[in-house]
């Protein structure tokens, strides 16, 4: 495999962490030693990230949907799971220089985890080496409808509304819009990720499961990107 061009690295790669469940059950174990293993992965992934040049990371964790359709066993594992990774590996990462932001509708989580959020948002970084961004029950639609919200809770006028505008009432404000999405597991979709920062993305899909993805696969996954001629249109 060739060397990564540095001087092309995308500098925010968005990533749908699919396959948790069919690589549990494809190795006849629970689904949430499928979970355990892809917070495993996600630590990995962020590490060799930061290794490429990669400035942001943004993983779609869990979404509003999840919360709503999946039984509530799964859901409270996923959490109790958040719980230990904080402790285990957050923290660890957050030393280590890795910035940690949590995207996604705080109303609807349970008191404990809104804690672990509150304490990943006063947490100092003093010198970023990487950003990641967690999407905990978040919703892209949600996002859009939020931002509108807002601005018009705020009095802003029709005529001065723009995309700029718009882009500074997300969750992602401030931050660049991903370069690169890459979503495992074999399916081919957005499943309400990012829908407004995304518009031109380049879009990797793959059928390795979340927890099977590693460095290489990673690496793989960048030199596609550096293949791709973005023109944005023009």
């Amino acid at each position: 495999m060739r060397k990564t061009d540095k001087q092309n690295i995308p500098s925010h790669i968005a990533i749908i962490m699919d396959g948790n469940r069919r690589w549990a059950r494809g190795k006849g174990l629970p689904d949430m030693k499928g979970h355990e293993k892809g917070a495993e992965t996600l630590d990995k992934v962020v590490e060799a990230a930061e290794k490429f040049g990669v400035k942001t990371i943004t993983v779609y964790a869990l979404s509003t949907e999840n919360i709503k359709e999946r039984a509530k066993r799964e859901i409270l594992g996923l959490f109790q799971i958040f719980r230990k990774g904080y402790h285990s590996r957050l923290k660890k990462m957050m030393q280590r220089g890795v910035s940690v932001t949590v995207l996604g509708e705080m109303h609807g989580l349970p008191g404990t985890i809104k804690k672990l959020i509150d304490q990943v948002r006063k947490t100092y970084i003093k010198s970023e080496s990487i950003k990641l961004n967690i999407a905990l029950n978040y919703g892209g639609k949600k996002e859009i409808v939020a931002a509108f919200k807002n601005l018009l809770e705020n009095g802003i006028d029709v005529n001065k509304i723009n995309e700029e505008l718009v882009a500074k009432h997300l969750y992602t404000k401030g931050q660049p819009d991903p370069d690169l999405v890459i979503r495992t597991g074999g399916r081919s979709r957005l499943s309400n990720f990012l829908l407004w920062q995304t518009a031109y993305s380049e879009f990797y899909f793959t059928t390795t499961l979340w927890p099977d993805f590693d460095a290489k696969k990673l690496k793989k996954a960048i030199l596609w990107y550096q293949d791709q001629k973005r023109n944005f249109g023009k």
